[in-house]
């Protein structure tokens, strides 16, 4: 066997020569541009969802803490977070059943073509609602709570006079008036310019009183003043 086959039998034991790809390897894979703007939009809604958890913690936090002057400070947009639907209180924990009832009212006014104003009957507001909790199986929030918590807010933050003192105040006169314009608009229709509350209040009778035997119920009619609300209708 002569040099030749050696150098040959070496090169034939040793395998057949690795072949590189420097290009193939260092070059990176590329996502579609239709997954690159997914995975972008995906993160700036991730970011979005947590700055806006963090925000609202924050917010709620310095409505729930005792005063403070950051919380002083910024008292207008802590409020305007957190009223009216988020609203903290200990009611979950130690529950305050209403002792009345209370039927709100409204009824809506218009200038007539002549000048003269045009005022529309009572519409009763608590009945529709009233209506809807009980032939329904699982009645939504709207129609268990928000007139009634409506009520409640603008009780709390007039007292026993209408007169908005402050902007909360101001900011559910408002809420309780768009309220009952939207749902006289839905069930009565027509054009109307105005609406004006009526708020009548009994006490609701012990458990176990006979209805001969009840005292006299306690009546409380309460008439809020004319409001100015967007038109509704045409």
């Amino acid at each position: 066997m002569d040099a030749a086959d050696v150098r040959e039998l070496q090169h034939s034991d040793s395998g057949p020569a690795t072949q590189e790809f420097p290009d193939a390897l260092a070059a990176p894979l590329k996502l579609p541009r239709g997954s690159r703007v997914l995975k972008a939009g995906l993160c700036t809604t991730v970011v979005l969802c947590l700055a806006t958890s963090f925000v609202h913690v924050v917010l709620v936090f310095l409505h729930v803490a005792p005063a403070s002057t950051l919380s002083k400070r910024y008292n207008p947009q802590i409020n305007a977070w957190v009223y009216p639907f988020f609203e903290q209180n200990w009611r979950l924990f130690a529950p305050d059943p209403d002792s009345v009832n209370r039927q709100i009212l409204a009824r809506t006014a218009r200038t007539g073509s002549d000048g003269s104003p045009e005022v529309s009957p009572w519409f009763d507001l608590t009945a529709v609602d009233t209506s809807a909790v009980e032939h329904h199986a699982f009645p939504s929030h709207t129609a268990q709570n928000m007139l009634r918590r409506a009520w409640s807010g603008y009780v709390d933050s007039h007292g026993g006079d209408d007169r908005a003192r402050t902007e909360r105040a101001l900011m559910m006169q408002k809420y309780l008036s768009n309220i009952a314009a939207n749902r006289v608009a839905a069930h009565n229709g027509g054009t109307f310019d105005f609406i004006q509350l009526r708020v009548v209040t009994r006490s609701v009778a012990a458990p176990g009183t006979t209805v001969g035997n009840r005292p006299p119920t306690p009546v409380e009619n309460r008439l809020l003043p004319w409001w100015k609300v967007t038109r509704h209708g045409k």
